[in-house]
């Protein structure tokens, strides 16, 4: 992944997470109403953010995290409730601004520190953790462990990421998406096969002091995401 590169796709996520998508995501991450469709997706999404929770440890105090791609705010708070200080960090400063409104006050000992900007700035220091739940789907493999490299460099303990996999469903909406493509529709997700990202994983000099974790795929409908930890050694 060359800079120019990511800072195009980047752009291109900007763009559309904070002009485009706003309303749908504050409606989609909150209690509101929303068609079946989403639904499922809302679904989804609730039992990622779950899953990767459970992967941290229970007493985050004293620890601190990355929420990379921290949308509106739900891993964050739920972080910063069990003791850790966190770095929640998007593109798109509406979804920030917004994530900051719905975070409580009283946050039990824990920290957020909300930033707009790009999550691999090296300005956020280093970590115990880092979180980044389905914000690398619209990343190709190869560029997916050149992020996770980047952030390696400054965490600890642990990555845990998603990314979109390769399935027949997945990618049969991803050819017709580029081949229809439409102003509003989302940057594309790009379906990823866990064989080409391990081994793409494992080739990587710069992850070599880490190791495969546990892996969890949530399928709900709409939404089908799999979830990766890496641990240091």
């Amino acid at each position: 992944m060359s800079d120019a590169t990511y800072a195009q796709r980047r752009s291109e996520l900007k763009t559309y997470f904070d002009r485009t998508a706003v309303e749908a995501w504050s409606k989609l991450t909150s209690d509101a109403p929303v068609s079946g469709i989403r639904a499922t997706v809302r679904a989804g999404r609730d039992a990622m953010r779950e899953t990767l929770l459970s992967w941290l440890p229970d007493d985050l105090r004293g620890a601190r995290i990355l929420d990379a791609g921290c949308g509106t705010g739900a891993l964050a708070v739920a972080c910063a409730l069990r003791g850790a200080n966190v770095v929640a960090i998007d593109l798109s400063p509406t979804l920030v601004a917004l994530a900051q409104d719905r975070s409580p006050r009283d946050l039990k000992g824990g920290a957020i520190s909300f930033r707009s900007g790009d999550m691999l700035d090296a300005g956020l220091g280093r970590f115990d953790h880092v979180v980044a739940m389905d914000s690398l789907i619209h990343y190709q493999a190869a560029d997916i462990v050149r992020v996770l490299s980047r952030l390696a460099a400054r965490t600890s303990s642990s990555l845990l990421i998603t990314h979109a996999p390769r399935t027949p469903a997945l990618t049969l909406m991803h050819i017709v998406g580029r081949a229809f493509p439409r102003s509003d529709r989302a940057p594309a997700i790009e379906p990823v096969s866990e064989i080409t990202l391990a081994r793409g994983i494992a080739a990587e000099p710069a992850l070599s002091g880490w190791r495969p974790g546990r892996t969890q795929r949530i399928s709900s409908a709409f939404y089908k995401s799999q979830a990766l930890e890496l641990v240091a050694r």
